[in-house]
């Protein structure tokens, strides 16, 4: 009899992540009126959203690697601290709390992000994970959008305790729902892996092989679940051993594909970061003002959600994932060039949002792949994706940040960027086809 998909464990996971961004953008809309309440200045309220992508860089890979040997127990850990992060901002009408609260989410943030991979492998069938995928992360980009509709239906100062009061509730109740799916449904499926010993770096198969004690304990009984059989030398067996610190960093980091998707992901990743900080202030002076910028940043990243949950299950299906992404890049480049030479409002509208329905969808496809590829290591893997998207997104954000008074520049810097990333997407044509062969019964 053939196990079915458990797709509640999929919804808890996805009102989870999108807890973590409702959390990490409640004062992006509301920042001025966030100073004057606490008392502090409008640069001190960007450090509640600043202090998110910061820890991520740092706590990326430990949380992985957890989420690999601990997945459910890290995974609730997760959930539980973006709620209690939300709470702690209730405590008392002061800064300090409100920074104590992010802080609590932010460490929690990587811990649910980099879940998306695993949880598909273990709740869902094969072929639905592709769809799981871009599931999880479009709810993601979802709680990007009710934050902003938070802070567009609680703009005064007076009415900031009830968005931060209506916030609470919902990670609360996320969290609820995604701990009650994991505790009752026992995963039923093992993450896979298409890795197999000729295409692991021998090195890192003759280490990681020497390194397994035979007594070692699998790092999914820790966590309650069965524990699947793995093909020797494939990465998922790599990723077994006693140490799975060493096994799942060095089953993820030695995967060239891996690697190459990670330096992938800097880019896209930058330019959408450093659009969304800075489109306000480069439309500026073009006359755009800045609840019509507001506005068109808002459907940038609901167009980043349809495209998230339907462009890349088409994708795969038509196996046109390097494809996809060397088209996206390109209209980001030509969206970015029509922003320096012709800024104002019909073509922020325009360019914006076509950046946001073609880029944010590279994300769940790269995820996707990692998911195919990684097997056991796939939350360290993940963690290495999301690790390099935030480290772009900051370098990126610092270089267009600097050229904030020079639209015309910082507008181009974004096209040069996204088109330096074409050449990597091209190549992964032939790696994506030898995946898909790997992977084919």
């Amino acid at each position: 009899m053939q196990i079915r998909s458990r797709w509640s464990a999929i919804v808890g996971y996805s009102l989870v992540g999108a807890a973590t961004q409702l959390v990490w953008l409640n004062f992006a809309g509301v920042t001025t009126v966030t100073a004057t309440r606490y008392g502090v200045s409008e640069s001190a309220v960007g450090w509640l959203a600043q202090v998110f992508p910061l820890l991520y860089v740092v706590l990326a890979i430990p949380c992985g690697l957890a989420l690999d040997r601990w997945f459910r127990p890290a995974l609730v850990a997760g959930a539980v601290l973006t709620a209690l992060g939300a709470a702690v901002r209730l405590i008392g009408n002061d800064f300090g709390w409100l920074l104590a609260g992010q802080i609590l989410a932010s460490i929690a943030q990587p811990l649910v992000l980099n879940a998306v991979t695993g949880i598909t492998g273990r709740y869902l069938q094969e072929k639905d994970r592709p769809t799981g995928i871009a599931i999880g992360t479009a709810s993601i980009f979802a709680g990007m959008v009710i934050a902003f509709l938070l802070s567009a239906i609680f703009t005064t100062s007076a009415s900031l305790p009830t968005m931060l009061i209506i916030t609470a509730v919902f990670c609360v109740a996320a969290a609820a729902v995604l701990t009650t799916a994991l505790y009752t449904l026992h995963p039923s499926f093992a993450p896979t892996s298409a890795t197999s010993a000729s295409a692991a770096p021998a090195s890192a198969t003759s280490t990681l092989a020497s390194a397994a004690p035979a007594s070692a304990v699998p790092p999914d009984a820790a966590a309650g679940g069965p524990e699947p059989h793995h093909p020797p030398g494939s990465a998922s067996a790599a990723a077994q051993p006693g140490r799975p610190d060493r096994g799942a960093l060095a089953a993820a980091w030695g995967d060239p594909l891996i690697r190459r998707l990670c330096v992938l992901a800097i880019f896209p990743f930058g330019v959408f970061v450093a659009m969304s900080t800075f489109a306000q202030a480069l439309l500026e002076p073009a006359g755009v003002s800045g609840g019509t910028a507001s506005t068109i940043l808002l459907l940038q990243v609901v167009a980043g959600v349809i495209g998230s949950a339907t462009i890349p299950i088409l994708v795969v299906r038509r196996r046109a994932e390097s494809l996809l992404l060397v088209v996206s890049l390109m209209i980001t480049a030509a969206a970015c060039a029509l922003l320096a030479v012709a800024p104002g409002t019909f073509t922020g509208f325009l360019s914006i949002t076509v950046i946001g329905l073609l880029l944010l969808p590279a994300l769940p496809i790269v995820l996707e792949l990692v998911e195919r590829r990684t097997g056991e290591a796939e939350g360290t893997a993940a963690g290495l994706i999301w690790m390099s998207g935030n480290l772009g997104g900051l370098l990126v954000a610092v270089v267009v940040g600097l050229l904030v008074d020079h639209p015309y520049a910082a507008f181009l810097v974004m096209a040069a960027i996204a088109l330096i990333a074409v050449p990597g997407a091209r190549a992964l044509r032939r790696p994506i086809a030898e995946l898909r062969a790997q992977s084919q019964p």
